[in-house]
């Protein structure tokens, strides 16, 4: 009798390694993350959300020359077309800004010049795009749906300090335009989660890029992936107003992981210990909470990172810390961007890791899979034995 065929099962595609890539790494023992060789600490101190994503998109850092040059493609390349803010002028108001974004990224497809050149060239051309109109969109739904026109680029300022003004209609001043490029700078990738992979796995089909950045969006929206921030920023808010003090989060948090709930922003897939970005976003929660007037939600924060590091190493989970999501919803909302516009921010800064993904995806020289992702899965339904179920018709059916 032959031997039974012993199947492993993998949930979720957990620890399977799926193809090769040169864009980031993670060392989640160390809490250690690299975009293209170099630690996201120092980019986040000496760079550019653009330098970073020209460094993401090509390989490298840019020259002085090329850094202007791909700043001034973005620049020009702001302008929404006509008929997508038309669109958007129709949209049911009370439409979630990801379910706008997820509508307009097919837009931008249709207004492509370059739609149907699948050239490496043009892939970054069409990037370029994406970077720079993606945060259009989200900053003119925000306006169109509280009743207010969506603003023009302003092309004097930065990527970072643009988006705040065509959201807002404030121009921010130097200190918030260089801790917001610095999330981004946080935000731009993290190697295989959920909405890169759903990226690349939509271009293995040979489909455009606009397709695949759609299908991240998609991703994203899911409440296992994109708005943690948003719901520690509501939980935050629920703590300012039930709590009578900040001495009363020990015990709300050990009641919390004692009923076995979640805390919003604590716990990773990869990181078993800091998330390095979130020891960034813990001190610029701090500054900019203090600035707001809004310093009880960073003690807060301090104070259930403190309690709940501490409960979790007593249950024997000593691995269990803060996120990247953990402090950046204070960070966001001490810069006045709305909570349900945060996920949407994620995705601002992750077009230029997903782009990334996308065009290494299309031609990486060597690649140690097939040209389409075709996973297997263990059918575990009706077999009826090797001819198969017994058809009956429907009025046999009772």
């Amino acid at each position: 009798m032959a031997a039974e065929t012993v199947r492993v099962k993998n949930i979720g595609l957990r620890g399977v390694t799926v193809a090769d890539t040169k864009i980031s790494y993670i060392d989640g023992e160390n809490g250690v993350l690299i975009y293209r060789g170099y630690r996201i600490e120092e980019l986040a101190e000496r760079s550019t959300f653009m330098e970073t994503a020209f460094l993401l998109l090509n390989g490298r850092l840019p020259g002085k020359s090329e850094l202007e040059r791909f700043e001034g493609q973005v620049v020009e390349a702001r302008e929404l077309p006509g008929f997508i803010l038309e669109n958007m002028e129709k949209f049911p108001k009370r439409t979630d800004p990801m379910e706008v974004l997820q509508a307009c990224v097919p837009m931008l497809a249709m207004a492509d010049p370059e739609l149907a050149d699948d050239s490496r060239e043009a892939n970054v051309r069409k990037a370029v795009r994406l970077i720079a109109r993606v945060p259009a969109i989200v900053a003119a739904w925000h306006r169109i749906r509280n009743g207010e026109k969506a603003l023009a680029p302003d092309n004097g300022l930065s990527h970072a300090a643009n988006f705040l003004w065509q959201l807002t209609g404030k121009k921010p001043g130097a200190e918030i335009s260089r801790d917001f490029d610095i999330c981004l700078i946080l935000h731009a990738d993290h190697t295989f989660n959920a909405s890169t992979f759903a990226c690349r796995e939509v271009v293995s089909t040979n489909a455009h890029i606009y397709a695949g950045v759609a299908a991240g969006v998609g991703a994203l929206s899911g409440s296992l992936h994109g708005g943690a921030n948003e719901r520690v920023m509501k939980m935050l808010l629920q703590l300012e107003s039930e709590l009578g003090s900040v001495d009363d989060v020990g015990p709300w948090v050990r009641d919390r992981i004692a009923s076995g709930k979640k805390i919003m922003g604590m716990g990773h897939a990869v990181y078993k210990t800091l998330d390095p970005r979130a020891k960034i976003l813990k001190e610029m929660s701090r500054r900019l909470s203090e600035k707001a007037g809004h310093l009880k939600w960073y003690e807060y924060l301090v104070r259930i990172e403190e309690e709940g590091r501490k409960e979790f190493s007593a249950r024997g989970k000593p691995g269990i810390n803060t996120n990247v999501d953990f402090y950046s919803g204070s960070v966001y909302a001490s810069i006045g961007i709305p909570i349900d516009i945060m996920t949407p921010v994620f995705a601002i800064s992750r077009i230029s890791g997903w782009c990334a993904h996308i065009i290494e995806e299309k031609f990486a020289e060597a690649q140690e899979k097939p040209a389409l992702y075709r996973p297997e899965a263990e059918y575990v339904g009706n077999y009826c034995g090797v001819v198969g179920c017994t058809y009956e018709p429907l009025s046999a059916r009772g």
